[in-house]
């Protein structure tokens, strides 16, 4: 990520915002937005029959909805949406990127925040641009 301020180029990136907010920028690095993350351990249906114990049929084709999520997991959700990768637009729906990172909280499995919020950063400006 760059700009630049009175002819000066700033750069941005997961490196540097690392160092800034004194996080560290290691773990998965899980940028899908459109499709299921690619990771090591990750099984879709594993992590869907923990956050929807009561529903038999939900599988990673269906729409999923908060609605039916229990309190503990809706209030992850929540801190998703609104701290960790906010989003534009509604909030009843879960993305796929939304339960790649509760499974990652739910399983105490690190991934690169910094790297995290800047594609959500470009992303967010990219679908404002056009």
């Amino acid at each position: 990520l760059s700009l630049s301020v009175k002819g000066e180029r700033i750069y941005l990136n997961a490196r540097i915002l690392a160092s800034i907010l004194h996080i560290p920028r290691t773990g998965l690095y899980v940028l899908e937005h459109k499709k299921w993350p690619e990771v090591e351990g990750f099984r879709p249906n594993q992590i869907l029959s923990l956050l929807y114990p009561n529903d038999p049929n939900v599988h990673p084709n269906m729409a999923l909805t908060t609605n039916r999520l229990s309190v503990d997991h809706r209030l992850l959700h929540h801190l998703i949406v609104h701290q960790i990768l906010p989003t534009g637009g509604g909030y009843a729906k879960l993305s796929q990127m939304q339960v790649c990172l509760m499974w990652c909280i739910l399983s105490k499995i690190e991934f690169c925040f910094p790297l995290l919020m800047l594609k959500t950063m470009v992303r967010a400006f990219s679908q404002k641009k056009s």
